[in-house]
């Protein structure tokens, strides 16, 4: 997580990059990808693109970027990128 924090550029900004390797908190959000998928992509028990806003551990605004045929958020992560999450914590 570290690596992708860093090539994103976000290094000692408020932005936390998180691991969840045992698919705990995926499960626990709800945001666990069930779609099938194109077998060759291993989208099974992955995680939703989805961005969340906590404060002192309490989630005060998630969104998640999914469609129909796109349960990735692909075609469309207008949800979770910065301008519409940050429209979405203002609102």
């Amino acid at each position: 997580m570290q690596a992708w924090a860093d090539e994103q550029k976000v290094g000692g900004s408020m932005i936390k990059f998180m691991a969840d390797p045992a698919g705990e908190l995926t499960k626990a959000l709800d945001v666990q990808m069930i779609d099938a998928g194109p077998p060759s992509v291993g989208i099974i028990g992955r995680c939703k693109r989805h961005a969340v806003h906590a404060v002192d551990g309490e989630i005060k605004c998630m969104r998640i970027s999914e469609g129909p045929g796109d349960p990735a958020g692909d075609d469309d992560p207008s949800a979770t990128l910065v301008e519409g999450f940050l429209a979405a914590i203002k609102s």
